[in-house]
């Protein structure tokens, strides 16, 4: 467990400052945690390259108990228009995250013998794109209200030109398609530092 440390405390950190980061605006169609959360998949993805799949589900493990305890807590303050965090947003962000970030370790571990940067960036595409699809649709979408009636989620569905410009779509497309570009640039760009890291890191345990 000791040697997984850094990356139980990146994951936690990068967790919790996106649950408050999220509450802040970026532009029209994003927040600024948009920007930290990806970086979770860069953890993901350094832990599997040098400790294995286990380690890896480990800190993803970690990382979903925090996110837990973020949402419970953000469930039980009130800010302008009602709970910071409804319990749909609570169970989408949940779901999204586990369910993507256990993909992403399936997916590099199927891939790791292949090119360096094959793994890391199929696994962080697909999981980012399956994470994307789950969150937005489980706390936004009108077909799902079921899940928290007294919660109204109308203002998600207003229909609105798609990132102001394209076909007429509800807002929380928009905000999900918005999201979902700003993830896929962040693969990209992990790479860097992702062999970076995992170049000193194997170094040290060797």
């Amino acid at each position: 467990m000791t040697r997984i440390l850094p990356g139980i405390l990146a994951m936690a950190l990068i967790v919790v400052a996106s649950n408050i980061l999220v509450q802040y605006l970026f532009g029209q169609w994003l927040t600024w945690g948009a920007f930290t959360y990806p970086l979770a998949f860069l953890v993901t993805d350094v832990m599997n390259r040098v400790y294995g799949v286990s380690a890896a589900r480990r800190v993803v493990f970690i990382g979903f108990l925090t996110g837990v305890a973020c949402s419970l807590v953000g469930t039980q303050i009130s800010g302008e228009f009602g709970p910071l965090v409804t319990w749909r947003i609570a169970m989408g962000s949940g779901i999204a995250f586990l369910t993507a970030q256990m993909l992403d370790v399936a997916i590099f571990d199927r891939l790791r013998s292949g090119v360096w940067w094959k793994a890391p960036l199929a696994s962080t595409l697909i999981g980012s794109s399956v994470d994307t699809i789950l969150f937005f649709s489980i706390a936004f979408s009108a077909t799902l209200s079921v899940l928290e009636p007294g919660n109204d989620v109308s203002w998600a569905g207003q229909v609105l030109p798609l990132l102001g410009v394209g076909p007429e779509v509800p807002l929380w497309v928009s905000l999900a398609v918005a999201d979902w570009g700003v993830k896929l640039a962040l693969a990209l760009i992990a790479l860097v530092p992702f062999r970076i890291i995992v170049t000193k890191m194997i170094a040290r345990v060797a």
